[in-house]
């Protein structure tokens, strides 16, 4: 996953990174390393101020949820460190955010943990429709010929085949991806690799790097573009006819810009499905952020034939539950209406809400989540793999927020590319550590 969420320019890029210095001089945390807890415990808070100065007057909120503020206050230090008690009184997360005005510049930082994690269930049950609306555009795809076009380029790694692909989908739209395998004649595992949030090209390496393992691996692009134009085309199409996307035709769940997206994973799989160097055994899918929310609800919508699926801070969760004081996953529908209906937005958002999809996993699954994540909160992630049935694995990552901040991902990325990867790769049984 990239360092930023979205590609920025070299500027804003920069001012990231000293912001992030600056947040590293105030330290959050629970008393317990993991974050994690049991209903009816108490948590004795830390916050550190680790700047050359003294600590700064600064202010605390307590967000149960990470979107209800149940307390808030001044922080008194000593010896530059000071401390703070919540308690939990039912499954949930909290977020203690911390702001202080160091120099006139404004900062804060953020600590986080969870009770019960595994008790944290959707804000609302599934629409009764769910499935056969599903069932109903799965339908209408399959009236679309796949039309797959490969051309062969360099992809620039030895011992790999790469290609670009192009596929037709719903309403006149395309997939556009890329695609490597191993420069040798067999049949290997496929990996299907689905990205996050943002309007950007495909990196070689993102596909060739994992074919050079031995898998045969499908990247594919978000939206309906080229994968491989000049960073100026994706900024113009990010400020122009893909400003916001998440919210285009967000209120009609006909319209939805995710209808178009989440059928080309079905039809990424398809095609796997189809290639004669496919081993006809092992399929995989994997993404992060909005890709974990495409790796969760593909996961759900194709459940027979994957063999495992991938997800790290996935987005998308649990869209409703603001409506029981929680916050809902990025792109967070319920809160993006503006110019329309709210209550058709809210509504539309069901049939996208990944904890819809979760229950109908049947596969093995690794899960990761930041318990600092304001994008895609810790709650809102929980409360999606609540639903899975199936053997899951669930890291929680106590110091993560949604980027790999100083590492804060690792034991995830160990999870994934050091055990899980290797062992599906070689047609082992998915390693779900419970």
């Amino acid at each position: 996953m990239p360092s930023t969420y979205f590609r920025v320019s070299a500027f804003t890029f920069l001012a990231l990174i000293a912001a992030n210095v600056c947040r590293a001089q105030m330290v959050v945390a629970p008393d317990r390393t993991n974050g994690i807890y049991e209903v009816g415990d108490t948590v004795h808070w830390t916050v550190t101020w680790k700047g050359a100065s003294n600590a700064p007057a600064a202010q605390y909120a307590l967000k149960s949820g990470g979107l209800t503020e149940v307390g808030q206050g001044d922080l008194n230090f000593t010896n530059g460190i000071a401390g703070l008690e919540t308690k939990f009184t039912a499954p949930n997360t909290m977020l203690v955010e911390v702001k202080w005005q160091p120099e006139n510049n404004f900062d804060r930082a953020v600590g986080g943990a969870v009770a019960a994690p595994d008790k944290i269930t959707p804000a609302v049950s599934p629409p009764a429709d769910f499935d056969s609306f599903w069932k109903a555009k799965l339908e209408e795809l399959k009236k679309i010929p796949t039309h797959p076009q490969l051309e062969k380029a360099e992809g620039e790694k030895a011992g790999v085949e790469y290609w670009k692909i192009t596929m037709d989908n719903i309403r006149g739209s395309h997939l556009h991806g890329q695609i490597a395998r191993p420069k040798k004649d067999g049949k290997f595992p496929a990996l299907l690799i689905v990205q996050w949030a943002g309007v950007y090209g495909l990196q070689k390496s993102w596909v060739t790097d994992r074919a050079a393992e031995g898998w045969l691996a499908l990247d594919i692009e978000p939206h309906d573009l080229p994968i491989d134009q000049p960073e100026s085309f994706y900024q113009d199409q990010f400020a122009g006819p893909l400003k916001n996307y998440w919210s285009l035709g967000n209120d009609n769940r006909d319209t939805s810009y995710f209808l178009r997206m989440y059928l080309s994973c079905y039809r990424a799989i398809e095609y796997l499905k189809t290639r004669p160097d496919w081993n006809g055994k092992t399929l995989v899918v994997m993404g992060d952020s909005q890709g974990g929310q495409q790796t969760v609800m593909i996961a759900g919508l194709h459940p027979n034939d994957l063999t495992a699926a991938l997800a790290l801070v996935p987005a998308n969760g649990d869209t409703l539950a603001p409506e029981i004081g929680r916050a809902p996953g990025w792109p967070q529908w319920y809160f993006n209406t503006d110019g329309k209906d709210p209550e058709k937005v809210r509504e539309a958002s069901r049939y996208y809400d990944i904890a819809n999809f979760a229950r109908r996993i049947k596969c093995p699954i690794l899960v990761g989540l930041g318990l600092r994540d304001e994008t895609c909160p810790p709650s809102s992630v929980l409360a999606a793999v609540s639903q899975i049935h199936s053997p899951k694995e669930i890291v929680i990552l106590p110091k993560s927020g949604h980027q790999d901040e100083h590492g804060t991902q690792a034991f995830y990325n160990k999870r994934r590319y050091n055990v899980w990867l290797p062992a599906l790769r070689e047609g082992k049984s998915p390693p779900v550590n419970q």
